[in-house]
C-alpha cells in the first residue's frame, strides 16, 4: 500500500508541477502574443500576394445595389476577420459604419476596413492597425484565421500539384 501512495503522491506532485510550467507559459505567450502575431504576418506575405484581394475602396450604387464606377486599393489583402461595426468612420464622423473588417495586406500590415453607403455612394476608410491593436479589437480568432488561411492555400498548392503530376504523368506515359 505504501508504493502506491508513494506512485500517488509522485503524481499529484507532477500534476502539480505541469499546472505551474503551463500557466507560466500560457503567461509568457500572453505577454507575446502581438510579437506572435506579427511574424505570423509576415510569414504569410507570400501567401497574402497569391490570394489576396483588392478591397472595394469606393463605388456608385445603382438603384438595385449594384455598383458601378468602382475603385479598388492597389494592394492584395486578405480579410481575417469582422466585427460589429463602430458608430462612425474614425475619417469623418458623419459617416455611419455599415460593415468593419480586419484584413491583412501584401505589405505586411494589419488594416482595418470601414464600409459606408448613403444609398447612392459606397466607400470606405482603411485604417491601419497595429498587431496589438488586430488582438485587442479581435482578439485571438484573427490568429487563427491567418493560421487557418496558410493551412488552407498549403492543401490547394498540394492539391494543385498532384493534379499537375498526374497530367503530365498521363501526357508522358511512355509505352
Amino acid at each position: 500500500m505504501d508504493e502506491i501512495e508513494a506512485g500517488f503522491t509522485r503524481l499529484t506532485e507532477k500534476i502539480n508541477e505541469m499546472t505551474k510550467s503551463t500557466a507560466d507559459a500560457e503567461k509568457k505567450i500572453k505577454e507575446n502574443d502581438a510579437v506572435l502575431m506579427e511574424k505570423m504576418a509576415g510569414m504569410a506575405l507570400p501567401v497574402v500576394q497569391s490570394i489576396g484581394l483588392n478591397m472595394l475602396e469606393k463605388g456608385k450604387q445603382e438603384a438595385s445595389g449594384e455598383l458601378y464606377d468602382t475603385s479598388f486599393y492597389p494592394s492584395r489583402m486578405i480579410v481575417l476577420g469582422k466585427t460589429d461595426p463602430v458608430k462612425f468612420r474614425l475619417d469623418d464622423i458623419n459617416k455611419k459604419v455599415d460593415d468593419q473588417f480586419c484584413l491583412l495586406s501584401e505589405d505586411g500590415k494589419f488594416y482595418e476596413i470601414m464600409y459606408s453607403s448613403d444609398g447612392f455612394l459606397a466607400d470606405s476608410y482603411l485604417h491601419p492597425l497595429t498587431s496589438r491593436e488586430v488582438l485587442d479589437l479581435y482578439g485571438y480568432e484573427i490568429m487563427y484565421m491567418l493560421y487557418r488561411a496558410l493551412r488552407e492555400y498549403l492543401k490547394n498548392q498540394e492539391t494543385l500539384l498532384d493534379a499537375l503530376e498526374k497530367t503530365i504523368d498521363f501526357i508522358f506515359v511512355k509505352e
